[in-house]
């Protein structure tokens, strides 16, 4: 057995949308470790789109989470192919910047609360429907951020929305070792900024992206495979003293935010303005 024993261990993942994703590094890692995946895909056109990545004889089911008809289904869904969980890793979040961000008092409660239900709240609904299918040391790994607490203006209102994910965490840690298990366990990795295909997608991304790369102190930036291994150390019973809690992993960004080059070429770019 190694290391993880996580073989023959069934795992629910959900948030593979291409090969690189967070998630899809994770399953990765999974396989290797010999782990059960059973995906779960928003509908069909995305499970056959990421079919040939998976491999054919993979286990994949769908469900989207806005909809509570099959939110509903889901613990059926899963049943039908593992008849016991022993983790969940959910990584999946949605934020509609179609219209460019705006400043965060300027955010629509349409957009807000489709961020929570689809970042947050289904979670919930994941644990609540899994609930009767979860192994006693079974755990769940949700994808959070490194700090929601730094005003990232191209984030916009998703620091808000994954800050309502990490305290979520907890609550979600304490009800379910009461009503499920007293073993269960509930964690969040806070990962520093990726290059992935959704990170693409928000505005002025790249900037913040660049930036991180010179403010961690190996100068070079945050793999998808570093965060993702720490993803499945969690869902692993080599974690098994670590519980509603997020770990961050960013390379070491989160104490250089002052590294004195940057703030000389900082300076220096001031005093060339003034």
């Amino acid at each position: 057995m190694s290391f993880l024993a996580l073989e023959d261990k069934n795992i629910v993942l959900m948030g593979v949308a291409n090969r690189r994703s967070v998630a899809w590094a994770a399953a990765q890692a999974l396989q290797e470790a010999g782990a059960n995946i059973l995906y779960v895909f928003k509908d069909q056109e995305l499970l056959q789109k990421n079919r040939s990545l998976i491999g054919e004889q993979a286990n994949a089911i769908t469900c989207n989470v806005e909809s509570e008809e099959e939110m509903a289904d889901f613990g059926t869904a899963v049943a039908a192919f593992m008849p016991k969980v022993d983790g969940l890793l959910h990584s999946i979040a949605f934020a509609n910047f179609s219209e460019g961000v705006k400043p965060f008092h300027a955010t629509t409660k349409k957009d807000f609360l489709q961020a929570v239900d689809i970042s947050c709240f289904s979670l919930l609904q994941a644990c609540n429907q899994l609930k009767t299918l979860f192994s006693a040391n079974a755990s769940i790994v949700t994808m959070s951020i490194s700090s929601t607490r730094m005003a990232s203006e191209n984030y916009g209102y998703m620091g808000p929305v994954k800050a309502a994910l990490d305290s979520s965490v907890a609550f979600l840690a304490k009800s379910l070792s009461s009503e499920v298990s007293p073993c269960i366990r509930v964690n969040a990795v806070g990962a520093g900024l990726l290059r992935t295909s959704s990170s693409a997608g928000i505005p002025g991304y790249l900037d913040a992206y660049l930036y991180a790369e010179k403010v961690i102190p190996r100068q070079s930036s945050l793999e998808t495979a570093e965060v993702a291994n720490v993803l499945v150390f969690l869902l692993s019973t080599c974690s098994s003293g670590i519980n509603a809690q997020t770990l961050v992993v960013d390379a070491g960004m989160g104490v250089n935010y002052f590294d004195r080059e940057i703030l000389r070429i900082v300076s220096r770019d001031d005093q060339s303005c003034s």
